[in-house]
């Protein structure tokens, strides 16, 4: 059972997840975040931005509580450029240490959505608010942008552009426009747009393109992610 709502502060997603042992492993799609999880079994993790899609649960019963840090936001919570975590889970204590992970491991046990938020809010108000260059890139390539008409509204040569966004979403500014795109593929063909319509929408050659590029991704074609 998967629930979200919004966290309250710079766009982030509270969410929580309870699997039964034994249960399908759920495919989680990459989405350019960084998620801070807590998890009845594993504790306090971070969960890097993916670049194709992660295979979750499958094991044990397991509850899982998440912030969903939107693109761009997680290095300014967590201290750390994206890129080290990219397609990587790692336990909280590996990046900021045992004394203070255990210290947030313990208010994690008794209350995990009040945790999860109390770091976040904290970390980022320490940092002075996430890097508006974050938000900026993000929101110009899901609206289709170019990475060449993306740098140079950002004010930056291509290769700084490149070097930004491995900072702050882990990977380059190709690699988010693909991301960003495949969701905006999916949200309209789950809304009942046909795969053809939406190809031609969001900037694909044809439906055979769409249909590799969320296969490249996601790990299946379009099809597999609708609902039925």
């Amino acid at each position: 059972m998967y629930r979200e709502r919004p966290a309250g502060f710079a766009r982030a997603v509270l969410w929580t997840s309870t699997t039964t042992a034994g249960a399908a492993p759920t495919r989680v799609l990459p989405d350019g975040c960084v998620d801070l999880l807590w998890s009845s079994r594993s504790g306090l993790v971070v969960a890097g931005p993916d670049r194709t899609a992660h295979l979750a649960g499958g094991g044990p019963a397991e509850r899982w509580v998440g912030l969903r840090l939107p693109p761009g936001t997680g290095p300014a919570v967590l201290g750390v450029p994206a890129v080290e975590l990219r397609d990587r889970r790692v336990p909280l204590a590996d990046l900021w240490g045992d004394r203070d992970a255990a210290r947030l491991a313990a208010l994690a046990e008794a209350n995990p959505v009040a945790a999860l938020t109390e770091i976040a809010v904290r970390r980022l108000r320490a940092a002075g608010g996430p890097d508006p260059l974050g938000a900026r890139v993000a929101a110009a390539l899901a609206g289709g942008a170019t990475v060449a008409a993306t740098a140079a509204e950002a004010g930056l040569a291509p290769r700084a552009l490149h070097r930004r966004c491995r900072h702050l979403f882990g990977y380059g500014p190709k690699t988010l426009a693909r991301i960003l795109r495949m969701g905006r593929a999916l949200a309209l063909a789950r809304a009942g747009t046909p795969l053809a319509e939406v190809a031609a929408h969001c900037g694909y050659a044809d439906q055979a393109h769409l249909t590799r590029d969320v296969r490249d991704l996601a790990g299946v074609p379009p099809t597999a992610l609708l609902p039925r």
